[in-house]
């Protein structure tokens, strides 16, 4: 937090782009023509304050506030497999997984409002599972570092999520937020990429459909890629992924996955966890064919897949 009072010499000065940048008398604000917001913080100003370094702002925070317990992390992980058990539970005994003979009754009604209303709470619940396996890669839950991997391990692999890859890129992820070139999840496009030449001129990709079917089908298809497929997409290397291998040098094309120990994506002392994650995942779809041939492909949709698919629009 950078707290001081900030003047300008003139009221009327060109900000970034060339844009016109006022300055109200109300508190120092600046803003564009447009009404946009500028900060009065500059980083290239010789004179602008300098910034607390992390060590610095780590000093000021209670030290409580990095204590690790084993019992509290246990009693969460304890606390979201008992609220996931009495889902089911409840499920159980008010649906059945057999599709109503007629599907314009009241019983299909109320078969497919039970299912969705079982998956979304769910996949909530799941989720705390998800989150509790991400602080595990984080290292935020135990002080013991293999006792995090044993039981984030657990908690990714049941929701068919390569953990040691994903611990390793996370990670990246913090470390280049918001970097275009070796940045990773959520990377920026590029003009190009999204399919714009010389300003707003659209020529493919992207912006050519949102020029064809408009803004709210272009919103709608946003939701389904961001909530439905961008996850899996992103695992699988095809989405939002960053452009620098971990060599540094420019991927070329190449496509960097979460589950080849050999992907660009991962240093080679890594390979063997790489490869552990990737069996993991490989088993639990294993598992969920098996149970499938057994029980069905619907029960397994309705019980798994379901809360899965919200899980995943969480994240």
């Amino acid at each position: 937090i950078i707290s001081g009072t900030y003047t300008y010499a003139s009221s009327n000065t060109m900000g970034k782009g060339g844009q016109s940048v006022q300055s109200s008398s109300r508190n120092d604000i600046k803003t564009t023509k447009d009404g946009h917001w500028v900060s009065p913080y500059n980083p290239l100003d010789p004179k602008a304050p300098a910034l607390p370094s992390k060590g610095e702002i780590k000093a000021v925070i209670p030290k409580e506030c990095f204590e690790r317990s084993y019992f509290h992390s246990m009693y969460f992980v304890a606390r979201d497999t008992a609220l996931a058990a009495g889902c089911v539970y409840i499920a159980h005994q008010t649906l059945s997984t057999d599709v109503p003979a007629d599907l314009a009754s009241v019983d299909a009604l109320k078969w497919f409002l039970g299912w969705n209303t079982y998956a979304f709470w769910m996949g909530c619940i799941l989720t705390g599972h998800w989150v509790l396996a991400h602080e595990c890669g984080h290292g935020a839950f135990s002080p013991s570092q293999t006792f995090n991997d044993f039981w984030g391990f657990i908690m990714h692999q049941a929701l068919l999520v390569p953990y040691f890859a994903w611990q390793y890129t996370h990670a990246k992820h913090h470390r280049r937020t918001n970097n275009t070139m070796d940045g990773e999840s959520h990377v920026p496009n590029s003009k190009d990429e999204m399919g714009l030449k010389n300003g707003v001129e659209r020529h493919g990709g992207y912006a050519a459909i949102h020029e064809a079917i408009g803004d709210g089908p272009f919103a709608m298809l946003q939701i389904f890629a961001h909530l439905v497929i961008g996850w899996p997409l992103y695992l699988m290397g095809l989405a939002s992924t960053g452009r620098l291998g971990n060599d540094g040098k420019p991927l070329d094309g190449a496509v960097i996955d979460h589950y080849r120990p050999w992907s660009k994506m991962f240093p080679s002392k890594l390979r063997f966890k790489i490869a552990l994650s990737t069996i993991g995942v490989i088993a639990s779809w294993v598992g969920l064919y098996f149970v499938a041939q057994e029980y069905g492909a619907l029960p397994v949709t309705l019980w798994y897949m379901g809360p899965l698919m919200w899980n995943q629009a969480w994240l």
